[in-house]
Order: C-alpha cells, then structure tokens, then sequence
C-alpha cells in the first residue's frame, strides 16, 4: 500500500516502511524493567505464575508507544505485569515524573477473569493516577467480546459513551496475553473488533513438536493435543487476516511477537 498516511505521523511511507518503523526497537527506552514492574515480576516468580519474556514486554511496550493514541484493551491482565509496563510508558514513574497527557490513549481496558487479580489490577491503576482513563474488567474474554458486538448492533445510532457494555467497538490496539492454548480464539474475536487502522499484538503461541495422537472418543484431549489444535487455529487466522490486512512478526530471544494491522 504506497502512499498517503500511515496514521502514524509519517506521511509518505509505504505500508512496509510503516509496519518496520512500527514494530523496531526503541534504542532510548532500552528494555531495562520499570520498578513497579520489577516488583509485580518478584512477586509472580514467588507465585509460581506464567511470565512473558522480558524482550517481549519491552517490544510491545515500544510498538504501543507509536500508536495513535486511542482505545486500548489488554487481554489477560494478570497481576498487572505487562500492565504496568504498559502504564510507566504512558504515565513515567508516579513518584517522580509529571505525566505527559497528550501521551495517553483515550482508555486503557484490562480484562482479567480472576477476580482477586482485577483487585490487584485495580491498585496499580490507582498507583499511576490512572482511574480517570484506565479500569480493569472482571470477565471472560468470549463474553466482553460478545457483549460488545450486541450492544454495538442494538445502539448503532447512539454515540460510543452511551452504549452499555465493558468495552467499545472500533479499538486502536489490543494486545494478548494469555496462555498459547487461549490465544488463537482471543485473537480473532479481537481482530473482529478493531477499528480500521487498528493494531493487534499477540505473542506467537509455542510450535509444538512430536507426534501427540488424536484424542480418543469421548475422551478429553491432552493437554498437548490442545496446543497442536489452538496452533493449528492460530495458523489459520493468520492465513485469513494476510489475505486483506497487513501481518508482520518479530523474532525475538524469548519468542515472536505477531502484529496485524487491520486494513483502513
């Protein structure tokens, strides 16, 4: 796609010229942890929870920072890990730094399913004086989503503030981070709420390896035939969405990062 704006305040370039200046590494910020961030990491080791590389957050936090600012959903908030890095970007450090206002999106939606870290979630937006643009959701991804989409087709007419659900459609980035096994399916129900022009960034799921079998009847699939089928899934999406919109990955030490820009 030549010509014309990217949406990012670089008139002139190519949609590859774009999606490269996008997804690169930002030199300046580093990948050094932010404080709070460390601490939220300590404390997930001591719990024994699930935590993504540290290249991968430092380079979702850099594509983020390049987003027009806009409507933003996290995706499995956790106990606000890549929350918080995603949060010093926009806000600095809130014991030292003055926030830049213009530098914040429109809304910052967590959704988390697990109640007690919606909790947590909920204390680290009020460390960041966030409660005025940021707010964690208590649900399940598959029923904001569907939510979303029936209140959106019920109040078409009526302006975004006013229609009832968790979310609003027309999102300017969603990023994913969930386990491999929920990831394909919470990618294709996000990218069928994005606005044009809008960003997606979900982390690869692991390529599984060996034979694992097909499950018997009746029987519960393995918890590796579960990974080969959500990356058979994740496979397929990917095909679809390379067919109209843009796709790019980035290959980093602790995995790859897939980015989709949906067509304007």
């Amino acid at each position: 796609m030549a010509g014309g704006s990217s949406g990012f305040g670089l008139p002139q370039m190519s949609e590859r010229e774009m999606l490269e200046k996008l997804l690169s590494e930002d030199v300046e910020r580093g990948d050094s942890e932010p404080l709070i961030a460390s601490s939220i990491g300590e404390q997930m080791l001591l719990m024994g929870l699930r935590t993504m590389p540290r290249s991968m957050r430092a380079r979702i936090r850099d594509i983020s920072s390049r987003v027009p600012v806009g409507d933003v959903v996290l995706v499995g908030g956790g106990i606000g890990h890549l929350s918080a890095w995603l949060l010093d970007m926009w806000c600095g450090d809130p014991s030292v730094d003055t926030p830049d206002e213009s530098s914040k999106p429109d809304s910052f939606i967590i959704v988390e399913e697990g109640a007690r870290f919606g909790v947590i979630i909920d204390r680290l937006i009020r460390r960041y004086d966030a409660e005025g643009w940021a707010r964690v959701v208590g649900n399940k991804w598959s029923e904001v989503v569907a939510e979303a989409r029936t209140w959106s087709a019920a109040s078409a007419s009526l302006p975004e503030s006013a229609r009832p659900s968790s979310i609003p459609t027309g999102l300017h980035l969603v990023i994913i981070d969930l386990p491999d096994s929920e990831r394909p399916s919470a990618a294709k129900s996000a990218f069928e709420i994005l606005a044009p022009g809008g960003i997606l960034i979900v982390p690869e799921p692991e390529v599984p390896t060996g034979d694992v079998g097909e499950p018997s009847p009746g029987d519960e699939p393995t918890e590796a035939q579960r990974k080969v089928a959500a990356f058979n899934e994740w496979i397929d999406f990917a095909k679809s969405v390379s067919v109209n919109h843009s796709l790019a990955f980035v290959e980093l030490t602790g995995g790859t990062i897939a980015v989709v820009r949906r067509a304007a």
